[in-house]
């Protein structure tokens, strides 16, 4: 066949009405074992796959696909939103967004909840979410249907959505090399977020490829926002031979270093190089504007949506990114 089949062309394969098949996708109480084993042999034999968009047009379910989210950023959060709300209300379907605490013991449970009171038709999950055990475990045995935003485990588990965090990394500090830094301080993500991991395996091994060693302590702990980003400048500032230049793994943090130059009297980009992750809205406000790597967030929503409602087979994207040249990264002018 050309085209996957559809729950009608389940339905006439089988012999029975569309209303019938619904019932049997659905788990419909008073289904006789005749009807469903007609129906089970006529999917199998299409090789049909109930996408999000099915099981709406059967009418068997809540025309809701919920976003599950726990990202300190809100402006990458506002960005990942919009992205899933725009092919959402293309599809006529309703988006729920629920935040959540991956540390939280209960949260597959708090899942669990939220599905069977909600009765979604499918789910997109975003970082951290994407790779909390709980969470995945909990939507398995539901039967409903997910797409991951940017997983780092278990990619052949659901259909993905993502960036090579670590080539990103490694572009950007290498264009900070390029640039004529050698001391490159680097403020890692929030440690449940497998793309800080993959961020900083790109700075290592940028330094590593022209042969400058790695410092550890030219690496600080961040959390994705403002407040880790400032905590880490200091922390990095604060070193007797300080770095010419700081690479923070998202523009919030970024923007936290900006803010502990500006107080200290340190000018930006003379005296300290600063550069940023995600191109957010941020990026281009603060002062002077981020040096960042374009992070395509709301593609990254738009496609994980149109997966989860398209369904059929597990389907795995990598999305393109970009290094954005702006006035935050110059030469160093002297050393520290």
């Amino acid at each position: 066949m050309s085209d996957r089949a559809n729950i009608r062309d389940v339905a006439a394969r089988a012999g029975v009405a569309v209303k019938s098949v619904s019932r049997v996708l659905n788990d419909h109480p008073y289904v006789s074992v005749a009807l469903r084993e007609k129906v089970e042999r006529a999917m199998a034999e299409l090789d049909y796959r109930p996408s999000v968009a099915a099981r709406i047009l059967s009418g068997a379910k809540s025309n809701q696909v919920a976003l599950i989210y726990d990202n300190h950023s809100p402006y990458y959060m506002f960005q990942i939103q919009k992205g899933c709300w725009e092919v959402c209300n293309e599809s006529g379907i309703r988006l729920l967004a629920q935040p959540v605490d991956v540390a939280d013991p209960r949260v597959g449970d708090q899942v669990r909840g939220l599905v069977s009171e909600t009765h979604v038709d499918g789910i997109i999950l975003s970082s951290p979410v994407t790779d909390c055990d709980p969470v995945l475990r909990a939507l398995e045995t539901m039967d409903v249907p997910f797409v991951r935003i940017s997983p780092g485990t278990n990619h052949a588990l659901t259909s993905s959505v993502f960036m090579d965090d670590a080539q990103a990394g490694d572009d950007m500090t290498t264009h900070l090399i390029n640039a004529g830094h050698r001391r490159i301080g680097f403020i890692r993500g929030h440690a449940n977020h497998m793309a800080s991991d993959d961020r900083l395996f790109g700075y290592r091994r940028a330094l590593d490829r022209v042969g400058i060693p790695f410092e550890p302590q030219l690496v600080t702990e961040g959390e994705f926002d403002f407040d880790s980003g400032v905590q880490g400048a200091r922390v990095l500032l604060d070193l007797s031979e300080r770095p010419t230049a700081i690479f923070a793994s998202n523009d919030d943090m970024a923007a936290g270093v900006l803010a502990v130059a500006h107080d200290r009297g340190i000018a930006v980009p003379i005296e300290l190089s600063v550069a940023g992750f995600d191109d957010t809205t941020l990026a281009r406000t603060v002062w002077p504007p981020l040096t960042t790597i374009r992070q395509p967030m709301a593609d990254l929503a738009r496609t994980a949506a149109r997966i989860l409602i398209a369904g059929g087979d597990i389907t795995h994207r990598r999305l393109a990114h970009e290094l954005v040249e702006r006035a935050s990264v110059a030469p160093p002018q002297r050393n520290f």
